[in-house]
C-alpha cells in the first residue's frame, strides 16, 4: 500500500528541513510525499530541492491553506493520505 503524505507551506525556511527529515526518515516503502508551496518567497525552495525523497513539489500562488491540501490531495497517488504541516514532525521514525 503506498501512503502519500502532502505538506503545504509558504515562507516556512524556518521550519520545513525538519518536517522534510522527518518524512525521509520513515522506514515504510512505500511513501509518497508531495510539498505544495504558496509561492513563497523566503529560502523554503531552496531548502525543498535538497530533498531528493520529494516526489512532487508545486510551487505557485494558491487559495489559502485548505487551496493547498485540495491540490496535493488531487496529485496524491497513494492508498491512503496524510497531511504533515511545514512545521510539524511524526513522532517516531518508522
Amino acid at each position: 500500500m503506498k501512503i502519500s503524505i502532502i505538506t503545504v507551506c509558504r515562507n516556512s525556511a524556518s521550519t520545513i528541513r525538519d518536517t522534510l527529515e522527518s518524512v525521509r526518515s520513515q522506514t515504510y516503502p512505500a511513501v509518497e510525499h508531495i510539498v505544495i508551496d504558496g509561492a513563497s518567497t523566503d529560502a523554503t525552495m531552496e531548502i525543498v530541492q535538497e530533498f531528493g525523497h520529494v516526489a512532487q513539489l508545486r510551487s505557485e500562488p494558491d487559495g489559502g491553506l485548505y487551496d493547498a491540501m485540495n491540490k496535493g490531495i488531487a496529485l496524491a497517488g497513494g492508498e491512503l493520505v496524510g497531511i504533515l504541516n511545514s512545521d510539524d514532525v511524526f513522532a517516531h521514525a518508522g
